[in-house]
Parts: C-alpha cells; structure tokens; sequence
C-alpha cells in the first residue's frame, strides 16, 4: 500500500493493481500535464497537474465502491480505469484535444491502444485484469463506466473541488462526499438516492459558475486560441507527427514551439505572457446562425478574408468559436418518491443556468494589440455581426464588450 498526502482529499491509500500502476511511464506523465492549460495565466497557482486529479478520481472511485457494494476483480477494474482515465491526454489538456482529434480521430479517452502494451498492459495482465475492459470503462462502457465517466461520475467530482481549490474561486465547492456516499444503481443505471435534488443540483451550479470564471475566462481563451495556431503551424512543418504531439508533455511542446522558425513567436507570447486582444468579443444573438456551426476549414477562411480586409498578416487573426453551451450534468437522475428521474425534468434551476450559459457565450476574434481595431472592424463587416444594440465599445482598442464583460 502506498499513501499518498493529497491537497484535497488529505491522505489517499492507493492499493492493489492502482499502487503498481503509479510508476508506469504513462502515468507518471501525468505529472507533467497541467490539470487546466492555459488557465494558470489567469490564476497563477493553478499549476496542479492530471497527476494529481488522476489520484483524487481514484480515491473517490474507491470510495463510491465501497459505499455500492462492488468487490473483488470489478472493483480493481474501477480502480485501474480510475487511476487510467486521463492517461490519453494530450499536452496542456483540453486545450489541444481539438487539434489532435481533428489529425487522429482520437479523443483522450480512446485509450485502447495506450494501454493494451507497454509496462500498463504488463501490470494489468499480472493482476488478471484486461486492458480492453479497462479502457471500456474510460470510455463509460457499462454499468460501472458510469461510475468514471457518466452524468455523475466521479472524475466530475474530483476537478470540480481540486480547480476550485487550486484558482482560489469558491464557486466549484460541492459536497462530494455526500455525493459519493448517495449514489446508487437502479435498473443498471447510477442515480442519487432519495433526497438528493440539491445535491445534484450543486454540481450543475458549480460548473455553471466555474466556465465562465475559470474554464472559459476569456484570457485563458486567448491563450488556448493562441496555442492551438502554433501547434497546427508546429504539424505543418513535419518536425512534429500527431501521434507525437499526442505523446508529448506541456513542456515539449513548448520546447518545440520555440525550436520552429514558423512558431518562435507564438512561444515566445505565450512564455511572457503577451497575448493577442480581444477586437470582437460577441455574445450569440449578434452571431449569424451559420458561423456557429462552422467548420475548421470556413473559419480559417474567415480569418483570412479579415486579414485582407484589415491589411495584416493572415499569421495575426484569430476567430474563437465556442461549441453551441450543452449540460450534461442535467440528464443525470436522482430518485423521487422511488423513481429514478432526470434532474432537468424535476429541477426548476436547470431552465436558469440553461439561460445563464446562453448568456454567456461569446464568439472571440483575437489579434496582436496594435492591429486589433482594424481587426475587429473588419471582422464585424466580414462575418455579418449585428453589434448595433447588444454591444459597446471598450475604451481599450478594438475590444467589444457587454457593459458587464469589462474585467481587468
């Protein structure tokens, strides 16, 4: 057994198939992996790792094992698939997932042939264990994936309270102890006990709060925007295979970011933190219907069109289409009277944050500081946004903004 002393959890006693599982290669990786990418130039403590998050899904997996009941060789697959969950990560997290998905069609929790070789596969096999049922589990596959990943399960949990911990904001606090201990089966399926409407309300109330003040601040969304040009333009000049990239660690790539002549600019903003500005920064009823659902390819097109217009290298436009706001967390269910329903179906406070996340939205189009007027004219007239009467202009250059978007 090995215990390890956890930020959040205090004392986590990592056993079995999990303790061995520590020092593999693509575990330890982890510790190198920033937990929120880009995010610590907003808030500099936020340097916790996937390492980290890997263990407190683990331990809370444990726990929620205990309290369901599940033993023997099905709750060390848990376990494992726990402490494996983000082993598919690429560098900087979700910031790059996009761009990897977009060259292998992998998102980062395909992790089939990850961990089916290689010193994971060896651990696993030497406890009984099979890597393709593990992965299955990562994957959500099951009755038991839902436990890792599921409208309610723990990895959820975990990077709530640890985000919440390590930024300093107070809006990711939930009660994931009681969160653990109410979970249930019902016909196959992973619900809250009776009781427990608020409970799983605090966790749709808690991401609601933390995406636009941690996930999505617009500074950490600057920077990702400005992170994934330079690693496609990093692809591009075949020093970098995708399959590597996918490998790598947060400081690989900068390292390689710094070692092309077509990305050194992009390192070098990112390291001293000169990032492009905000020239239009949109909320979603001034953004025409198309461009929401717009691909790659027509964005890029896009960009290039206002660079024209605007007279700047096509290298220093960058448009920042959010996917259209989702929440998950809503269909997850919680037992009423003794039946198993959807908490968007019982919860009046689903319809509000559904309208609090539309609210938030906004469409971005970055460029460096001294061109970013002429940017963000040009990129009104291009892509046809309608700013007559939902938005004003910032005294700061070519920023666009609602009356309570002018944060520091």
């Amino acid at each position: 057994m090995t215990t390890i002393k956890d930020s959040v959890h205090d004392h986590i006693e990592v056993t079995g198939v999990a303790a061995e599982l520590l020092d593999t290669p693509a575990v330890q990786r982890l510790r190198h992996v920033r937990q929120l990418g880009t995010a610590t130039l907003v808030y500099p403590s936020a340097n916790h790792t996937r390492f980290e998050h890997s263990l407190g899904v683990y331990h809370l997996a444990d726990a929620a094992l205990g309290h369901l009941g599940i033993e023997g060789q099905q709750a060390e697959r848990v376990r494992a698939a726990a402490l494996l969950h983000d082993v598919g990560h690429s560098p900087y997290s979700h910031n790059l997932e996009a761009v990897i998905h977009r060259y292998t069609g992998k998102y980062h929790d395909d992790v089939a042939e990850l961990i089916g070789s290689g010193p994971v596969a060896r651990v696993l096999s030497e406890h009984g264990i099979n890597p393709d049922a593990v992965a299955a589990l990562i994957a959500g596959e099951g009755q038991l994936g839902q436990v890792v990943s599921g409208e309610l399960d723990v990895d959820r949990m975990d990077y709530l309270v640890r985000d919440a911990h390590h930024t300093g904001v107070p809006y990711g606090t939930i009660d994931h102890e009681r969160l653990v201990r109410e979970l249930r089966f019902v016909d196959g399926e992973l619900v809250l006990d009776e009781g427990n409407v608020q409970t799983a309300e605090s966790l749709l109330l808690a991401r609601a709060l933390m995406n636009p003040t941690v996930y999505n601040h617009h500074v950490a969304r600057i920077a990702k925007s400005m992170l994934r040009r330079g690693v496609e333009r990093l692809l591009g000049t075949a020093d970098v295979t995708p399959a590597e990239l996918r490998r790598m660690d947060d400081h690989d790539v900068l390292v390689a970011l710094r070692a092309s002549e077509a990305t050194t600019d992009i390192a070098d903003r990112l390291s001293h933190r000169r990032l492009y500005k905000r020239a239009v920064w949109a909320e979603m009823d001034a953004v025409p219907e198309d461009l929401l659902d717009a691909g790659h390819e027509e964005i890029r097109s896009h960009e290039r069109t206002i660079a024209e217009e605007a007279s700047v290298d096509p290298r220093r436009v960058i448009i920042d289409v959010p996917g259209r706001p989702t929440m998950r967390e809503s269909s997850s269910r919680v037992l009423v009277n003794g039946e198993a329903r959807r908490l968007g179906d019982q919860s009046t406070l689903v319809k509000a944050l559904r309208t609090a996340q539309r609210d938030q939205w906004r469409l971005g189009v970055y460029a460096p500081e001294d061109v970013s007027e002429r940017v963000g004219n040009a990129a009104i007239r291009t892509l046809g946004l309608d700013l007559e009467d939902t938005l004003v202009r910032d005294t700061r250059p070519g920023i666009h903004a609602t009356l309570d978007e002018f944060e520091t």
